[in-house]
């Protein structure tokens, strides 16, 4: 741990009626770069923040494998995790995890409508816990867990999913046709748009999570940096955005920290053990 951080530990020492908090962080583009893992500060200041009896809580557009492999690299071997922007919440335990919900996608409308209008376009559909089922294999280290071709689209909502990924050229100008179907869908990349069920954010399943931890509204902070996290952001006490967030992500929150280049997300965190009580 860092000297900052263990500074800022010992700062919150000593006070006996301070409420744990519960800390909700995005992963790409606020914990870590595009493509990379959390960094040393990062991990310096989460494990700061556990140790001070906080809750941190990964709050991710990633399968629920993926979301567990990140908060296990962040040390948080107990607590909760929530996946496919919202659609998944598990809880952790030292030898695996639960999952507490998952909220099913009806799919079949979605891949019929990418069928027809973006045939070019992969698509993945989640299983929960291992991996995906894919019309076309997705390139290396694009999805965490197995991959399963399907022979025909059928493949695809023949069991149930809690979110669809399409993947390819320009799969983002797709998301206001899907949003006009029914859907939840954020274009992640230019190439690439995650689909769930009406309704389904990262703020409705934090919600349970506050409510199972007995967390007062006023002791939730959440981190982000896209449009996915907006929802998140509002539902929040205290919403930070990262330096680099587009317009509208800065807008909704309450303050900004540093990009995630400076890794601004470690500051943030540090920033919330020098804070009052809640």
């Amino acid at each position: 741990m860092t000297a900052t951080a263990s500074g800022a530990t010992a700062a919150l020492s000593g006070e006996p009626g301070r409420t744990p908090a519960l800390v909700a962080c995005d992963v790409t583009g606020t914990l870590a770069r595009p493509g990379r893992r959390p960094g040393a500060a990062v991990l310096d200041a989460v494990a700061a923040v556990r140790a001070a009896g906080h809750h941190v809580v990964i709050a991710t557009g990633r399968s629920l494998v993926g979301a567990v492999q990140v908060a296990r690299h962040l040390g948080v071997r107990e607590g909760w995790v929530v996946a496919a922007n919202g659609a998944v919440r598990a809880q952790l335990h030292r030898d695996g995890f639960t999952v507490a919900e998952v909220v099913p996608l009806d799919a079949e409308p979605v891949v019929r409508l990418v069928s027809r209008t973006r045939p070019d376009l992969r698509v993945a559909a989640e299983v929960v816990g291992t991996g995906y089922r894919v019309s076309d294999r997705f390139p290396a280290q694009q999805l965490a867990g197995y991959q399963e071709v399907v022979g025909e689209a059928a493949g695809l909502w023949s069991r149930p999913t809690p979110r669809l990924v399409v993947h390819g050229q320009w799969a983002q100008r797709l998301a206001p046709t899907l949003r006009a179907a029914g859907v939840t869908a954020h274009p992640v990349r230019v190439d690439w748009v995650d689909v769930t069920a009406p309704g389904v954010s990262k703020a409705t399943a934090l919600e349970h999570i506050r409510a199972e931890l007995g967390t007062a509204r006023s002791a939730t902070y959440a981190l982000g940096d896209g449009e996915s996290d907006l929802e998140m952001l509002a539902w929040a006490g205290t919403a930070i955005a990262m330096g680099q967030a587009p317009e509208a992500v800065r807008a909704v929150a309450d303050r900004v920290t540093g990009t995630v280049d400076d890794d601004g997300a470690a500051a943030a965190l540090l920033d919330l053990l020098r804070r009052p009580a809640a």
